[in-house]
Formats: C-alpha cells, structure tokens, sequence
C-alpha cells in the first residue's frame, strides 16, 4: 500500500518550494504565457487551488468536480487575480487537503476521481504531489525536470509506464533506465518487438509527462512513439 503520511509531507514540502518560488514573482509575470498551450502562469496557480478542493472532495466521498465545464469555468475565473490573491488561495486550499488527508480514513478504500478513473485514497496524495511538481515545472520560473526529487521522478515514471501499459494506441515500449531497470509499456510484447527507449531520468519523464518530445531519448528497434495525451 502506499504511504499516505509520507506522501502527504512530499506534498506539504513541494507546496511550500511552489509557493516561495510563485512569491517572487510580480503580477504582471503572472499574466504571462505558461509553458503550458493556452495558459497563463494565473491558470496553472488557479487549477492547483482548484485541484487541491476537488481531492478533498474525492476523500470526502463527493464529486470531484461538480461538472467538467464548471472545473474550466472556475480556473478562468480565478486566473486573472493578483498574484496575492492566487498565493492566499493556493496556500488556503493546500492546507484544507492536508486537513483532509489527516482525518482517520479507511486508506485502502476505492475512491473516484475524474473521467470514470478510480483509484485507492492512499494513491491520492501522490496523485496531489504529481500536480504540484508538474505544474511547478509549467510555470516557467527556473524549476526544471532535473529539479524534481529522485523519489518522485521514479515513482511518476512507474506511474505513467503504468497508465500505458495495455493502451492501444501505443507500441511495445520497453524503458531501460540507467540503473539497468528495465519497464515495460504500451501494448503487450510480441516475440521480442518492443521499442527500446533509453535516457536520462527526467528525459524520460518529460516524455511520458508530455512534457518533452523525446529528443533527448535514444530509442531501438523503431521510431519513438507519440504518445497519447494525459
């Protein structure tokens, strides 16, 4: 099972480096373009308040989001404040999710998230911590994929090569990382005809994360795969 406690204190700890980093900035930076297509550096910091409410609700039992179209109408909303306004927000909402996760709680339960996806409520504050690294990276302020914590750049990995594995609509992958662990993903392998994808860590993930087109990757036996969208 995972650590909910140790996870929860990873996301307490890639909160407050999100927001000491956020803080310096100004807000006209945050009205500018994220690295993110269509979003400003606003709408990331709006989305994690956001999100960080919609797991509480998850742990609660309740809707994630109440509908799909209120979730896109809530982050416009919110994405054109002042930069004090998104940091009060942003630290409001992540000490409401840190309440919630520490409520005694049945852990090993199912919970449901968005899209029909389920999940085990130990998983939540991981998937909580992908959030805030992510989008840390997203903003465009100097935190990088080669900044992220080992820990978690290797747990996100096995995550994505996870949610992957079986998926049509990409090849036999087999990731071979440094340490000579070798991950399986995509569809199920033929007589020996995966595609072979080697590289740096955060190379590796960027690519899987969608945020790096692989150039950095070396891959054998085929062409790096395009991968589907998360």
């Amino acid at each position: 099972m995972n650590d909910h406690v140790r996870d929860l204190a990873s996301v307490r700890d890639a909160t407050d480096r999100l927001l000491n980093a956020a803080a310096e900035l100004d807000n006209a930076s945050v009205a500018e373009p994220s690295r993110l297509p269509g979003w400003t550096r606003g709408h990331i910091l709006a989305h994690l308040a956001r999100n960080a409410d919609a797991l509480v609700n998850v742990l609660a039992g309740r809707p994630m989001y109440a509908t799909p179209e209120q979730r896109e109408a809530d982050i416009e909303r919110d994405a054109s404040r002042r930069l004090g306004e998104q940091l009060t927000d942003l630290r409001e909402s992540a000490a409401r999710f840190q309440e919630a996760g520490a409520t005694p709680a049945d852990w090993s339960r199912t919970v449901k998230l968005r899209n029909g996806v389920t999940d085990a409520a130990s998983r939540v504050p991981f998937r909580r911590w992908i959030e805030v690294e992510l989008h840390h990276v997203d903003l465009g302020i100097g935190y990088e994929l080669e900044d992220l914590p080992e820990e978690f750049v290797q747990r996100e990995i096995d995550f994505l090569t996870e949610r992957f594995r079986g998926h049509p609509g990409v090849p036999a992958v087999l990731i071979r990382q440094d340490d000579g662990r070798e991950i399986p993903t995509g569809r199920a392998r033929k007589d020996g005809d995966a595609i072979t994808v080697t590289g740096r860590q955060a190379d590796l993930l960027g690519w899987l994360a969608g945020r790096r087109d692989g150039s950095g990757l070396t891959a054998a036996g085929g062409p790096l795969p395009v991968l589907p969208p998360l």
